[in-house]
């Protein structure tokens, strides 16, 4: 038929693909749907009828066609046993259009496509006519991860930017990050990561089959994305130490990240911690088209027995300590949602699924969590895959504190209420926060709660998980607590049962609190019985980590209260910068803690509060209209926020679409209170909506941060 034939992949592929973001100079499809190619032939043209051409499409280092990664399709009219397809669009003399189509089952990844043509002659003439990429199909109703509405296709798929929210529950911070799953070199990087994986590594050929699965997919990439178990992305990092690596309070973007793993070999960067976990895992599953979003979860439960109970320990001056059992609550943590169906459980438990890729516990060996679906975690079907246990207690496990004294522990109160609050992700094509704590469980404090929370707690003793040497202390009644958590159960009182002295404490701040002034609050007590009470406080303030491990404390006090019948007092307290500043860690935490006793009763009450500083933003302005390809100026507007000189001051300043790569301005030394600016000069190389994403860091201070929005218009 000819001695050579020519391919060309139309660029408008990639734009009906949904992959334009990424590249047009390359073929990068969907599974599920159609693309062309033209085929130019160099003597005469294909004719139907006489000739045939045979497609050879292979994936992986061990293309199989019993595994699916190698396809062989005709252009005949006779019925392929292939599920990929190919037709003829149009033929003219010299060329040729054809389409191709991939199953909505086909593994994704890299492949290579071969013709052989087969002339009527006789003659049978192979050709090899590039790689292309394929991809996971939102759009497509036959894929897995099929999501069928267009605002969230958008957000979760195309959005390469977002929020991930921090702080306290009291205290809602967003977090701008640019998650830029479009950017160059992103792709291949995704790619990349998944033949690092232990399973390509131990069986290339079966890896490679099982990436049509989006469940498999998943689990890969979540266990890729931390370094525990092999040369995955990132190093977790919870010392506070950080000398050899970057503090993860200091990254505002995926896209550095995954190119610093990539150019040094695919060794980790250090550091990460959960925020920074999901948001480079968000970035990867966006890049291979699984819907994904970012969830944050404040006082989150870590359940290291299984049994739904967090323990929490304290001294007699009302400090936390820490416990041999290592369970904790956060006071946020943050992991991904990936969209998908779940074919594998019992109908109803698809759509949105948890992944965790922060290391916390091993899950079939290796440290990754998910998928578990959101809807079992509502029902308490903690017996389906996967992880579901697990995060059944990071959003619904009781809390039960404990009075450590001479060696004994005395049980102080179990909350029902306390793990698990505002659940959080960006709302879909805005910056609102919306709050999903509805989709995990049902409202606190009703029936259905508790049933859900016994139904677990039995399906965990009658499966593989047993109840720990607490187990006793579960009782199919709700428990009355002698004392509630203020700090959890936002200004609500300590609470005790009618037949035992009915006093409450609770903190209140006189002042929101700001990194560099001091701390001032009081201590509400009050007297609910009809007789005097004397009491003794003991309070203290320590720092935490956002994953609750506590730091030592570094202000005690002692209070003496005398109450008259129905009366309420207030004791005044206040920190002051000079005692906090050097005990704060990087988290900004302080969780003050009282402990109360009177002098007729061995019970004791215990309320405490977790304060979050706060630093004033960056300030960001776009000088002028933004335009593909034209000049553009950014003024970056930041202060010190320190009543002391901050030195070695450094400003990050990125944003997909605006700049080739992230811009870094080493600014020196900063004097008290001082305000600055700089101008950033740039030109924008993508249409849209995007954002720019700042943070400023120094000897003192590791992320006060900023972002604005800007529309790029395309160029005139």
């Amino acid at each position: 038929m000819s001695d050579s034939v020519k391919c060309i992949a139309h660029s408008r592929n990639n734009v009906r693909h949904h992959t334009e973001e990424i590249t047009v100079d390359h073929l990068l499809v969907r599974r599920g749907q159609a693309f062309n190619l033209t085929l130019y032939f160099r003597n005469r043209g294909f004719q139907p009828g006489l000739d045939n051409i045979i497609f050879v499409v292979e994936t992986g280092p061990l293309p199989d066609l019993a595994l699916g990664t190698r396809a062989v399709f005709s252009l005949a009219r006779h019925h392929s046993p292939s599920p990929w397809i190919a037709w003829l669009e149009t033929n003219g003399a010299t060329s040729t259009e054809v389409s191709l189509c991939a199953p909505p089952t086909a593994a994704v990844g890299r492949y290579l496509l071969k013709i052989h043509i087969d002339s009527f002659q006789g003659s049978v003439t192979a050709y090899q006519l590039g790689e292309f990429i394929l991809l996971f199909n939102p759009w497509c109703p036959e894929d897995a991860v099929y999501l069928d509405s267009e605002p969230q296709r958008q957000e979760y798929v195309m959005n390469d930017y977002g929020f991930i929210y921090q702080g306290s529950k009291n205290w809602i911070r967003p977090c701008p990050w640019n998650y830029g799953q479009f950017e160059e070199k992103i792709i291949d990087i995704c790619l990349k990561l998944l033949d690092k994986s232990l399973h390509f590594q131990t069986d290339p050929a079966t890896d490679c089959a099982l990436r049509g699965s989006p469940i498999y997919v998943s689990r890969v990439v979540c266990a890729m994305i931390n370094s525990n178990d092999d040369n995955g992305v990132l190093n977790g990092n919870w010392s506070e130490n950080y000398t050899d690596g970057a503090n993860p309070a200091e990254w505002t973007g995926s896209v550095a990240i995954l190119k610093q793993w990539y150019a040094t070999g695919c060794q980790p960067v250090r550091y990460g911690q959960c925020w920074v976990f999901a948001a480079v895992m968000c970035t990867v599953m966006r890049c291979l088209g699984i819907p994904t979003r970012v969830i944050t979860n404040f006082d989150s439960g870590h359940d290291t027995d299984g049994n739904l109970i967090i323990d929490e320990y304290y001294d007699n001056t009302g400090r936390i300590l820490g416990n041999k059992k290592k369970d904790t609550i956060w006071n946020f943590h943050v992991w991904n949602e990936c969209w998908m169906a779940r074919k594998d459980l019992p109908p109803g438990y698809g759509g949105w699924q948890v992944l965790d890729a922060t290391p916390q516990e091993m899950s079939n060996g290796i440290y990754c969590c998910g998928p578990a679906s959101v809807r079992a975690i509502k029902d308490g079907e903690v017996d389906l895959n996967y992880d579901t246990p697990f995060v059944f207690s990071m959003v619904n496990a009781d809390c039960m504190s404990w009075l450590v004294q001479g060696g004994k522990e005395q049980k102080l109160h179990q909350d029902t209420s306390s793990v698990g609050n505002f659940i959080s992700t960006k709302s879909i094509q805005g910056d609102e926060r919306d709050d999903i704590t509805e989709n995990y469980k049902y409202e606190e404090g009703s029936l259905q709660e508790r049933q859900v929370f016994l139904k677990a707690l039995q399906k965990l003793k009658a499966g593989r998980f047993h109840s720990s040497r607490r187990g006793a202390e579960l009782q199919p009644s709700r428990p009355t607590p002698l004392s509630r958590d203020s700090s959890r159960s936002l200004h609500t009182p300590s609470l005790r049962p009618s037949d035992v002295v009915q006093v409450s404490l609770k903190f209140k701040l006189l002042d929101p609190p700001n990194m560099g002034q001091d701390i001032c609050f009081v201590l509400l007590a009050l007297n609910m019985s009809s007789q005097f009470k004397d009491l003794k406080v003991n309070l203290s303030a320590q720092s935490l980590l956002h994953n609750g491990s506590p730091l030592s404390p570094f202000w005690q006090d002692i209070a003496f209260i005398t109450l008259s019948p129905k009366e309420a007092k207030t004791y005044p307290c206040k920190i002051s910068y000079s005692q906090y500043s050097q005990y704060l860690s990087t988290d900004k935490l302080i969780r003050i803690s009282a402990l109360g006793e009177e002098k007729s009763s061995p019970e004791k009450i215990l309320v405490n509060k977790i304060i979050t500083l706060s630093y004033p933003s960056i300030t960001i302005n776009v000088l002028g209209a933004a335009v593909v390809n034209q000049p553009l100026s950014i003024q970056v507007i930041f202060s010190n926020p320190l009543s002391e000189q901050v030195e070695d001051c450094v400003l990050t300043v990125e944003g997909s679409g605006l700049f080739k790569k992230q811009q870094k301005v080493l600014l020196g030394v900063l004097k008290p209170q001082q305000r600055a600016s700089i101008i950033l000069e740039t030109v924008p190389f993508k249409s849209g909506q995007r954002q720019i994403q700042a943070n400023m860091r120094s000897n003192k201070f590791k992320d006060i941060k900023g972002y604005r929005n800007v529309y790029v218009d395309f160029a005139l």
